[in-house]
């Protein structure tokens, strides 16, 4: 079943709400601690509106912001030929990633 806009910001609301209680934080006390208002962080359990910024900020004062990496994955690949080319883009990033000098440690 695909859930509707308000009922995905209303059950991220929630969810934010249950880590929040979770982490022993206030409202004020989150909010703070993401750089936003108290009014914007009532309103972002509330009702799960906030901008885009906002909810990143929450998410890192929440410590859940590695999920926004995974929010919009690329999609599979439709045929083997897409496959291989996007094996081809991917292979410089890798091959960059190994020699950076953090690798190396």
């Amino acid at each position: 079943m695909l859930l509707t806009a308000p009922e995905i910001a209303d059950a991220l609301g929630q969810s934010v709400r249950k880590r929040r209680l979770a982490m022993g934080l206030t409202q004020v006390e989150a909010a703070a601690r993401a750089g936003v208002a108290y009014r914007t962080w009532r309103r972002l359990e509330a009702d799960g509106k906030a901008s885009i910024e906002d909810l990143i900020r929450a998410a890192t004062a929440l410590r859940c912001e590695r999920g926004f990496a995974g929010l919009f994955p690329e999609p599979a690949a439709a045929s083997m030929d897409e496959l291989l080319r996007q094996q081809e883009e991917a292979a410089p990033q890798r091959r960059q990633r190994a020699s950076s000098p953090r690798s190396r440690a």
